[in-house]
């Protein structure tokens, strides 16, 4: 993950902690850190950072954006490649490969329960390469989606 990704992914964190649900702006993320640390992070200076024309932070910026969002101040790197956050091994087979994707999946849209439950128990099946090569070759079906969902989860529709 790139050191955008995880601003972009605490941001929204914060704004679903702070009752939001929706991401916290940059702007907005400023002000909370000026008004709480009283210390001074701009907007624009964020916004390099996630679009990737700055890609690292000042020592000074990581240290903030660390106290502010309770992280290691390590964590605002970007990963190298092939970094995982999972112990991982050649040896594991394709299902706990996809099982351990989905539940961290799971895990980063915990603010989307209905989701959040999918992926678990997709996770949960225990076929779920299966489960998902069928689902892809269902979403490739005109209308079924619609007429599944319809009946299914209707509540999704609305």
């Amino acid at each position: 993950m790139t050191l955008a990704q995880k601003l972009r992914q605490l941001r929204q964190l914060e704004g679903d902690l702070r009752g939001l649900g929706r991401e916290l702006t940059q702007s907005e993320l400023g002000r909370a850190i000026k008004a709480e640390l009283g210390q001074p992070i701009s907007q624009s200076y964020l916004s390099l950072i996630e679009n990737g024309s700055r890609r690292h932070l000042s020592n000074g910026s990581r240290q903030l954006l660390a106290k502010f969002f309770k992280v290691h101040p390590g964590y605002l790197v970007s990963d190298p490649p092939g970094f995982h956050t999972e112990l991982t091994s050649e040896v594991a087979s394709t299902e706990t490969k996809l099982d351990r994707w989905l539940v961290d999946g799971a895990t980063r849209f915990a603010s989307d329960p209905a989701l959040s439950a999918a992926l678990e128990r997709l996770a949960a099946h225990a076929e779920t390469r299966r489960c998902l090569v069928l689902l892809g070759e269902m979403i490739s079906m005109p209308g079924l989606v619609d007429r599944l969902s319809e009946t299914l989860v209707p509540e999704e529709r609305s």
